[in-house]
């Protein structure tokens, strides 16, 4: 889940922060030197927490939280300022990461400028914009904030809003970057919502932006205008989960510690609907505010504690030096850990505060069941809107909110008081929900130190694979870009992709066919549209020294062809290796023949456009002009063990490239054992998953001639 807030969701807090004009500013904290908070108080409602994460986001929240019993130099000048002043206008600058709150008092108006980019900072300016006091002094190029120098924001962004298909055109015509660079970095738009604009338009992300035709353009600019259309109109947000799982535990969650527990399983928030995302994994949620508070409100609230904890790693305890690189499962125990010490470091010291403020809460708790007595739920909620130390009421949990008095006897700290119990058992409530939290805590240390000694196993166990020359196969939810098509690795390392099917033909023209890289096809119907990359592939990584023999480390590239701008211009080794494989991709590989004939020609060459009267059904296209035949072809290929990424993967290629790059080496050629079987035997002498090496193989049955993979060491 990323932290940083970006200029589309400021837009959207912009508007949900309107709400609250009208407001009262009653105090300021500063419970972290990242954090500041704002407690604002709308009439006739209950108050609410302004939480200000410095460079990274702000947000609306009503928790529960610990402050300070000092208030910081910067969090004194806030109050002696805000106290009781009125929010009359908030808004964004420009299109930037930048908030601008107005508040108005006796002696006139004053500024709070929020800026969420960079480190960030909050700045307090007079009503001539004159700087009062930063959160951090700060020199850059064209400004300097310090106190009592004129704010001066940053150089303005281009407005997205303001693009019209007259600027578009000027945009991507000056563009030497891909679309998606274009749209994120020379339109503003951020890569999420540039992705979600490409997926909108139905635009390859690595298309070049300076070739969009027209079409493509039209598309382009009206899934800018929706977008933007529906940031401004949208009231609602929506949030995205990693699996089916987290969105139930969330769905199923009731109070508000499940709900901090099942958080972790979301995976992005956002104003709009996302479309490059899965829709089926996200839920539709009030406000965008709210997301934030789920997100991060648990860490956020407990940054007074983490202060504190702070100090210590100050003078040499820093608990992050020790902490052992585990796998995900012993991480999110950890995190587990981590969430339940915190939340019982605030339920406690929220029921020390309240000991320490008990003929206080005693006085409040009777008057308030006095009222009770003589009035109902409602007409006392109506009442305590004048009231200070009370807020939010819940007839249903028969509870209400009070505030602790702070250094200065106002209103600090707010705690959850149950009407019809004491002030002992309400502060009992807060100390046995620590004492929960701790017992939680020591349940899930116990099962992070399982998790380590199953860790533990689990290497000794791949040590062992290693020695007879096994790789891990990996069950994956998630997969490569290629591995949704038929693919292969040529000389020089690029990548040879083509369709399983109609559907996959299709998408590989539209979508993986650039204008420099390069169409091949078997000459026989119903063979598999293919496409040579020019710039993507794969590179050796060096120095990996825990591989079993024979077993190379790649990692995906997107730099490839070098000087070359065309991949018709690359060595005829390498076209002849890419009609090689695109014939043994056919139906060639079962039709008893030795060999087989291949073309390609220049993407441009390649249409969806018949000939009047005629029409093409799904995955078929028509070749127009002089093609480049491959005559010969033998029907063979090669397989080798690879990583790619971190992931092992049975790589294929002709015999040529594959006994170049790999020690250790299967041949593949047509047969009559079925490919299950043989991807079976290669599955269990290897280590990989049958289904990786099973995608893998040629349509039909198979043959194999070991060079090494399939011996026992």
């Amino acid at each position: 889940m990323r932290e940083q807030a970006s200029s589309f969701d400021v837009a959207r807090i912009v508007r949900e922060l309107s709400k609250m004009i009208g407001a009262r500013a009653r105090k300021a904290y500063q419970p972290h030197y990242e954090q500041v908070v704002i407690r604002l108080n709308p009439k006739g409602s209950p108050s609410s927490d302004l939480v200000i994460v410095s460079g990274r986001r702000l947000y609306l929240s009503q928790r529960d939280r610990p402050m300070p019993s000092q208030p910081s130099q910067f969090a004194m000048v806030l109050r002696k300022h805000l106290n009781n002043s009125r929010l009359i206008e908030v808004e964004q600058l420009g299109f930037d990461r930048i908030i601008s709150l107005t508040f108005e008092h006796g002696s006139g108006k004053l500024k709070l400028i929020i800026e969420l980019f960079r480190d960030g900072n909050v700045l307090l300016l007079d009503n001539e914009d004159i700087i009062i006091q930063p959160l951090t002094h700060a020199n850059y190029a064209s400004r300097t904030l310090k106190r009592g120098v004129k704010y001066i924001s940053p150089p303005p962004a281009i407005d997205p809003r303001e693009i019209d298909r007259g600027k578009l055109d000027q945009l991507l015509e000056g563009s030497n970057d891909d679309l998606i660079r274009t749209l994120a970095a020379r339109g503003n738009l951020g890569r999420i919502y540039g992705s979600a604009i490409c997926a909108s338009a139905e635009l390859d992300e690595k298309l070049n932006a300076k070739q969009l035709d027209d079409n493509q353009r039209e598309k382009l600019d009206s899934s800018i205008k929706e977008l933007l259309n529906e940031l401004a109109e949208n009231q609602s947000s929506r949030m995205w989960f990693s699996n089916s799982e987290a969105l139930k535990l969330w769905d199923n969650s009731v109070d508000t510690s499940d709900k901090d527990s099942a958080a972790e399983g979301i995976t992005e928030i956002a104003p709009i609907d996302l479309r490059y995302l899965d829709h089926d994994l996200s839920i539709e949620i009030p406000s965008l505010c709210y997301g934030y508070d789920s997100v991060f409100g648990p860490h956020d609230a407990s940054a007074f504690i983490r202060r504190e904890e702070e100090k210590l790693v100050s003078i040499g305890q820093d608990e992050g030096e020790k902490k052992a690189k585990l796998e995900r499962r012993a991480e999110q125990q950890r995190n587990a850990i981590g969430r339940f010490l915190s939340q019982a470091a605030i339920s406690q010291e929220l029921g020390k505060a309240m000991q320490e403020n008990w003929t206080h809460l005693e006085h409040i708790m009777n008057e308030f069941n006095e009222q009770i007595s003589k009035l109902t739920w409602q007409e006392v909620a109506e009442k305590s809107r004048d009231v200070p130390w009370i807020d939010r009421l819940n007839p249903e949990k028969g509870t209400f909110v009070a505030f602790l008095p702070d250094e200065e006897g106002d209103p600090g700290s707010s705690v959850t008081l149950h009407a019809n119990k004491s002030v002992h058992q309400n502060a009992q409530r807060y100390f046995q929900e620590a004492r929960t939290l701790k017992d939680k805590s020591k349940g899930a240390e116990k099962a992070l130190k399982d998790t380590e000694n199953s860790k533990s196993r689990q290497e000794k166990k791949k040590a062992k694979d290693v020695a007879a020359g096994r790789v891990k196969g990996l069950q994956r939810s998630k997969k490569f870009w290629f591995e949704k098509y038929r693919w292969a690795i040529l000389e020089g390392g690029h990548i040879f992709v083509g369709g399983r099917d109609a559907r996959g033909n299709d998408t590989i023209v539209r979508k993986h066919l650039n204008s420099n890289d390069i169409y091949v096809h078997a000459d026989l119907h119903g063979a598999p549209s293919c496409s040579l990359k020019l710039k993507d592939g794969f590179s050796r990584l060096t120095g990996i020294t825990n591989l079993p023999e024979g077993v190379i480390s790649l990692q995906i590239a997107q730099n490839l062809g070098e000087n070359v701008e065309d991949a018709r211009d690359l060595d005829k080794k390498i076209l002849a290796q890419a009609a090689q494989i695109a014939v043994c991709w056919s139906r060639a590989w079962g039709s008893g023949g030795a060999a087989a004939t291949a073309f390609h020609v220049r993407p441009s060459q390649v249409s969806k456009q018949t000939e009047s009267g005629e029409s093409l059904g799904r995955g078929s296209f028509v070749v127009r002009g002089k093609r480049t035949w491959h005559r010969d072809l033998p029907l063979e290929l090669g397989m080798g063990i690879g990583v790619i990424n971190g992931v092992p993967l049975p790589i294929c290629g002709t015999i040529e490239a594959i006994s170049n790059m790999f020690e250790k080496w299967i041949k593949i050629t047509p047969g009559r054992e079925k490919k299950e079987s043989i991807a079976n035997k290669i599955a269990k002498a290897t280590g990989l998953t049958q289904d990786d090496v099973l995608a893998s193989l040629p349509p039909g049955g198979c043959t194999i001639e070991d060079y090494g993979v399939m011996k026992k060491t």
